[in-house]
């Protein structure tokens, strides 16, 4: 999977190649997939994306579907480019997850809001909130959504601090969701890399 810095309809592949590439790659993208994934407590789960991650979730997508025409794979690339980090930010799939259904309704309805208190703390910087949901709304006066997309816009000089190896937190301070974790080194290093 060719990794360009954008994605175009000309840098995917056609359905017959990414057929091929999936049968030889697919554990390396899950592996890559895992590497980004920060658990946040017992029940939040940050899949920061990459390149990488989206790429291969258009190409998912376009296979699924069977869409080969431009139009379609056009509409594929809007969906889901804005989600991938632009050297000034992390982007991640936060999925709150509880297996109960009942207790899952239950929590949602007390998580109101837990997607603007979630937030990013490079060391010896000031924390920094999540953006959520840009493209649209997941939450009403009832509950949050089990799936937001959330953005942590970084400074430069925090951006420099990552790449220096300063240590990143990632918390949430919402009243019934208070959690925090370090990321783990080998995330971390995968992170840095979505930095210029």
């Amino acid at each position: 999977m060719q990794v360009t810095g954008k994605i175009t309809r000309d840098s995917l592949m056609t359905l017959e190649a990414y057929s091929k590439f999936r049968k030889q790659h697919k554990a390396e993208v899950m592996a890559h997939r895992q590497l980004r994934s920060v658990r946040l407590g017992e029940h939040i789960n940050l899949q920061f994306e990459s390149e990488t991650s989206i790429r291969y979730q258009i190409q998912e997508m376009l296979r699924i579907e069977k869409i080969f025409e431009e139009e379609g794979i056009e509409q594929e690339i809007e969906a889901y480019a804005p989600l991938m980090p632009d050297g000034s930010n992390w982007k991640a799939t936060m999925l709150i997850e509880y297996p109960d259904v009942n207790e899952r309704k239950r929590e949602l309805a007390r998580l109101i809001g837990v997607e603007d208190r979630t937030f990013v703390e490079v060391e010896g910087h000031a924390r920094v909130y999540a953006i959520a949901d840009e493209d649209m709304d997941r939450e009403n006066e009832e509950k949050t959504s089990a799936v937001h997309f959330v953005r942590f816009e970084l400074t430069p000089a925090m951006c420099a601090a990552v790449k220096a190896g300063a240590s990143v937190k990632l918390g949430c301070d919402h009243t019934n969701y208070p959690a925090h974790t370090t990321v783990p080194p080998e995330a971390l290093a995968s992170l840095a890399s979505d930095l210029r």
